[in-house]
């Protein structure tokens, strides 16, 4: 009966937003409304996932500020949180978008925003996940493969709302779980590219992962020592955690790992070990906000919508999916030799930090992974400042992010402003990788 009811409730809430493929046209506001005018996407909406079915995924479009390129060569930059189900616009509204949610639910600019000379189009993926519609938890996708077809229609249809837009430089950001999305749909593009022509294809330059859950099993048996070694517990202890779990069933093991070790420190939160709170008050925010009738008519959205920033219900349909390994699609896309790859990470994350990415990047099977390895780790400055570290070959850069946890961006707003925008447009530090420029 709960199904059928959701079925019903999906198709009316698709027939009032008729989410025809142009653009919400947005209100003005006035000086009572907490969605000020200046504040709105450039184009928000939705955007369906197959012909022949009403889900839709939700889209929040800021377009670049300062771009001194044509908009047709401006690069496009898509974000995808991760979860799984966790929405997209906490990387909006708390991280990377250009105006940040406060504690009194009201919005300020963000010095940090990534929009500046790059176009930032944030997805709630999977379908299910914050505003994004769902016709039938049948048709909720349970592994990445469901998640790339989704997301590359998607994407096709958002390049199609406007001639402009057609062949702009596409980079895929994935944050946390949202790496696996960002890799396999990375893949499933390359492949979909070389069926068609060149015309029709996407214009996917670059694929970034922060903080990535990519392979989980590996980077949980880092954990214990991580803690160790940098005092949050004794080797006795260590040695216990080291040998919790069977493996065969791995979510159960991750979970049992991790409470475990959050018990034995006495820490927060294991997302960024120096916090002596709780990391998510911002959720809260961001749900609160989200609600408000009147930023649901500026976005074109339902008003009886209701917005929730993380779904218990997509991350159960994802439990066999979690601990799954996607180490290979990263390959792929290093081999590819047409995709440039980024890695960061803050330096205060036990769950998918430093040490947790370098134990599955360092096993990589890809034919430049030796002098990979063998780089020279750079110092990375910022402003004349420390801002942490940068190993890279050819296509692929891994940057470690000091004074930063597992939502980076949000920690040290500038300096992953000026690591992503170095990055793409290949200045400074990240444009000296050895034999490889675009």
């Amino acid at each position: 009966m709960d199904s059928f009811i959701f079925f019903l409730i999906s198709i009316v809430i698709s027939l009032c937003f008729c989410f025809t493929l142009q653009a919400h046209v947005l209100p003005s506001s006035n000086s009572n409304n907490p969605f000020p005018e200046e504040a709105h996407p450039t184009k928000s909406g939705y955007l369906p996932v197959a012909t022949t079915s009403s889900s839709a995924i939700f889209y929040a479009l800021y377009e670049t500020q300062n771009s001194t390129l044509p908009l047709s060569r401006t690069p496009l930059l898509i974000w995808l949180q991760g979860g799984p189900g966790t929405s997209s616009m906490i990387g909006n509204l708390y991280e990377v978008g250009p105006w940040r949610i406060t504690e009194s639910i009201t919005l300020e600019p963000n010095p940090g925003a990534w929009n500046r000379f790059f176009g930032v189009l944030f997805l709630d993926n999977p379908i299910g996940t914050g505003f994004s519609i769902a016709s039938s938890p049948q048709e909720i996708p349970t592994n990445q493969e469901g998640i790339s077809k989704h997301l590359y229609v998607a994407i096709t249809t958002f390049l199609r709302l406007d001639p402009v837009y057609k062949h702009r430089p596409i980079y895929i950001v994935g944050q946390s779980y949202g790496g696996k999305y960002a890799s396999t749909t990375g893949n499933y593009i390359l492949k979909r590219n070389a069926q068609l022509h060149a015309s029709k294809r996407v214009n996917l330059v670059g694929v970034a992962i922060g903080n990535g859950i990519i392979e989980a099993v590996t980077q949980s048996r880092t954990q214990p020592a991580n803690a160790y070694y940098v005092g949050l517990i004794n080797e006795r202890q260590k040695i216990r955690l080291a040998q919790i779990g069977n493996w065969s069933e791995a979510t159960t093991a991750w979970g049992r790992l991790q409470g475990k070790l959050q018990n034995m420190s006495g820490l927060a939160t294991l997302y960024d070990y120096t916090r002596k709170d709780h990391l998510y008050h911002y959720q809260d925010w961001i749900n609160q906000f989200m609600n408000i009738a009147e930023v649901k008519k500026a976005l074109g959205v339902n008003e009886s919508q209701v917005f929730k920033v993380s779904s218990n219900d997509i991350r159960a349909a994802f439990r066999g999916d979690i601990m799954k390994s996607v180490k290979f699609r990263v390959e792929g896309l290093l081999r590819s030799n047409a995709i440039r790859v980024l890695l960061y990470q803050g330096q205060y994350d036990l769950i998918a930090g430093p040490v947790q990415t370098e134990a599955w990047v360092n096993t990589m099977k890809w034919e430049g992974i030796v002098e990979y390895v063998n780089a020279e780790r750079k110092i990375w400055k910022v402003n004349g400042e420390l801002a942490g570290y940068v190993q890279q070959w050819k296509s692929l850069t891994n940057v470690v992010v000091l004074g930063a946890g597992h939502l980076m961006p949000a920690d040290q707003p500038l300096n992953a402003k000026a690591m992503i925008e170095d990055w793409v447009l290949q200045k400074g530090i990240f444009g000296n990788s050895p034999s490889f420029k675009f």
